[in-house]
């Protein structure tokens, strides 16, 4: 298996930490609203890097957080007149529905900041004590400038960062690239701490969650979108080194972001698309498609050419399975066995090179035209169609694609033999009613 890693800029090798083992940790969303199509990205790509892993047999551990603390919420909860766990529990719920309607697995474990507060608030505790962390006035910042390195993974320099440092309103800060490690506050949820009645800073939960959930303060594989890279995963970065000395993470991957039209999507723009709406019009699998079809790290454009692309590239995998599945019903054949070792390694190489989907998708293309061959010959090799049909399900598989088999019942093998025996007679208007059936089952 082989990673972008954009901790190092550049493509690596990947060895675990422990052997055949895989622990991976993504940025889960802040709840105050519906996810959108942003959202599905690196739920679908970290859901295919980890079925890939265990695809290759290793064992996953995959943890991903709610942000269940943040301005938004607390601003949404007072205009809808309800305590902040409302709109979170709503909107956690809505994300963990909308994550399996794009045929992704549930996370290992998906820890909550309201549930972690004392192990924040201790976490915080030490950044003080060990001096890389100051309160002033009930409010807790993080000095930068104690962290030499600072800047590493979105490859910039303090002194570039500092030209263009928005000066904060509180002056006291001795930095203006410090952050914000806690929060007093008089508004919305509160909690007691060493310095104020507040809240933590955002960038500190997923080091502690981190550390919780994997018991060890550095883990395989990190991971969340583009946007993430600066300043949140830098700002990780340099607690995790100034508390325990670790980059978090041996290997940093980053998804690229989604445009609409050619245009970032923005609510200003009012091209925000939310993904109950979409996978609702499109079904799940081909907005998965859809996202697959692209390069995990470049940008992906959407659009109506390319939601039309994935609608007939996947409804070709689905006639061509339908196709097998009806011969190997009616011919008896069990699906049993093994795939095609030989395409299915093809499938395996492309997605361990830094998970190449579109390279996945071509070694499935030719898997699928062998299969219509197949399937077409005067006398069908019943074991090969098997063998290809397992081979695509199985790629299908890594790739979330979810196609029931088709199994055909005793009367659909009867209707089958009742239209071959009237196309056989000549009576047209017989065989035309037993097509319209089988067409009606979806078996035509």
């Amino acid at each position: 298996m082989k990673l972008f890693n954009s901790l190092h800029n550049k493509v690596e090798a990947f060895k675990p930490m422990n052997e055949n083992e895989v622990s991976m940790y993504v940025c889960g969303p802040t709840v105050y609203n519906y996810p959108h199509i942003g959202n599905a990205r690196p739920i679908i790509v970290f859901d295919t890097l980890k079925k890939t892993f265990e695809a290759l047999g290793y064992k996953v551990k995959f943890v991903s957080n709610f942000t269940d603390v943040d301005d938004k919420i607390i601003k949404k909860a007072i205009e809808m007149n309800v305590d902040e766990k409302t709109i979170t529990e709503h909107f956690i719920n809505a994300y963990n529905a909308d994550r399996q309607s794009l045929n992704a697995d549930l996370p290992d474990v998906t820890p909550k900041v309201t549930e972690t507060m004392d192990e924040i608030i201790d976490f915080i505790k030490l950044l003080v004590d060990k001096g890389f962390a100051y309160e002033i006035d009930g409010d807790v910042y993080f000095r930068v400038n104690k962290i030499d390195d600072y800047g590493q993974l979105s490859n910039q320099q303090i002194e570039d960062l500092m030209v263009g440092a928005r000066i904060d309103e509180n002056a006291l800060k001795e930095n203006p690239l410090d952050f914000t490690l806690w929060k007093k506050t008089e508004e919305g949820i509160k909690w007691d701490s060493p310095w104020s009645k507040g809240r933590p800073g955002w960038h500190s939960e997923c080091v502690v969650m981190i550390n919780n959930e994997f018991h060890q303060h550095q883990i395989d594989i990190h991971g969340g979108g583009m946007d993430l890279k600066f300043p949140h995963h830098e700002n990780e970065i340099a607690q995790s080194e100034a508390a325990y000395g670790t980059h978090i993470a041996n290997y940093w991957l980053h998804n690229g972001m989604v445009n609409i039209d050619g245009e970032k999507m923005s609510k200003s723009l009012g091209n925000v698309i939310w993904v109950k709406d979409i996978v609702e019009k499109l079904g799940g699998n081909v907005v998965r498609w859809l996202m697959l079809s692209a390069h995990y790290r470049a940008p992906l454009n959407l659009n109506d050419q390319a939601v039309e692309t994935a609608q007939t590239e996947l409804e070709k995998i689905k006639t061509s399975l339908k196709q097998a599945y009806v011969k190997l019903g009616l011919a008896g054949i069990e699906l049993t066995g093994n795939p095609d070792e030989t395409l299915w390694q093809a499938f395996l190489d492309a997605m361990s090179d830094d998970l190449n989907t579109p390279n996945a998708f071509k070694a499935l293309f030719d898997t699928n035209k062998q299969l219509n061959a197949a399937v077409r010959t005067r006398e069908i090799d019943y074991g090969r169609v098997a063998a290809l049909v397992i081979t695509i399900e199985k790629m299908l598989y890594v790739l979330g694609i979810k196609l029931d088999r088709i199994v055909l019942s005793d009367d659909d093998k009867d209707v089958f033999a009742n239209w071959n025996q009237a196309k056989a007679e000549k009576n047209f208007e017989a065989a035309d009613q037993y097509r319209a059936v089988l067409m009606e089952r979806g078996l035509l």
